[in-house]
This record gives C-alpha cells, sequence and structure tokens, in this order.
C-alpha cells in the first residue's frame, strides 16, 4: 500500500511538471506565419503574373504570352541571353511583348505579306520573323 502510494505521488508530481512547462511555452508570445498566396500578385488589369498571365492590349484580355505565340531570340551579338521575347498576331496588327520593354508594342501593317510597323520598329516576314529598330536586328524568331 505505501509502494502504490509512494508511486501515484511520484506521477503525480512528474504529471504537474509537465504541466508547468507546458503553460510556460504556451504563454510564450509566437509570431504569426506569413503566409504566401500565389496568384496575389494582380495587375491593374487582373493579370496575374506569379501564374503567368500578362495584359495584351490587342487581345484586351489577360493571356499567357509563352502559349500561342511565336518566340524571338536576341539576334546573333556575341552575348549570352538568359530571357526571350514573343510576338502575337490579329489579322494585321501584331503585339510584341520584349523582355527590354516594360510595356507591349502594337505594330501593324498594310496587306498581307508586308512588315509590321511602328514608328522605327518593324518586324519582317523573312525566314520566319526578323525585328528591326532602326537598321539594327534584334530578334528573330520562326
Amino acid at each position: 500500500m505505501k509502494k502504490m502510494f509512494l508511486f501515484l505521488i511520484i506521477a503525480s508530481t512528474i504529471s504537474c511538471g509537465k504541466k508547468v512547462s507546458q503553460e510556460n511555452v504556451s504563454t510564450t508570445p509566437k509570431e504569426p506565419k506569413k503566409e504566401t498566396v500565389v496568384g496575389g500578385d494582380s495587375d491593374s488589369h487582373g493579370c496575374k503574373a506569379s501564374a503567368g498571365y500578362t495584359w495584351s492590349v490587342l487581345k484586351k484580355e489577360c493571356i499567357r504570352v509563352f502559349e500561342n505565340s511565336t518566340r524571338l531570340n536576341h539576334a546573333e551579338d556575341g552575348k549570352t541571353y538568359s530571357t526571350v521575347s514573343y510576338v502575337i498576331f490579329d489579322g494585321n496588327k501584331a503585339e510584341l511583348f520584349l523582355d527590354t520593354q516594360k510595356e507591349s508594342i502594337i505594330l501593324e501593317r498594310k496587306s498581307e505579306g508586308d512588315s509590321w510597323v511602328n514608328g522605327d520598329w518593324q518586324l519582317i516576314p523573312w525566314k520566319g520573323y526578323v525585328l528591326k529598330k532602326g537598321v539594327k536586328i534584334l530578334y528573330t524568331g520562326e
């Protein structure tokens, strides 16, 4: 009986010790977890860049330029690039999404077979496409 009584006293002491240590832990203030919300980066048009969407002036909707577009690579100039650019077409208009420009550029052509033009930008349909600014070839694509 004495052994049982001694056992109960020791067990309750250990149990109380755990409760006290747990209480001390729970009273320590914790910083709230900062959650990263994927797709919480809508632009002024509601396009979510983290999901690959950007606003198309030509299509008047959010699009993923790497889908249903033509890829334009930097012209051979001896440099190594890790980015590419794209062009989409709609009738006699083309919209350029260049890695060197913040806004897209709209080009127009007069008739089929002509180059698309906007100021000194010119997209020429030749062996795929050649994009020039002035006399300098900047991009090529197929």
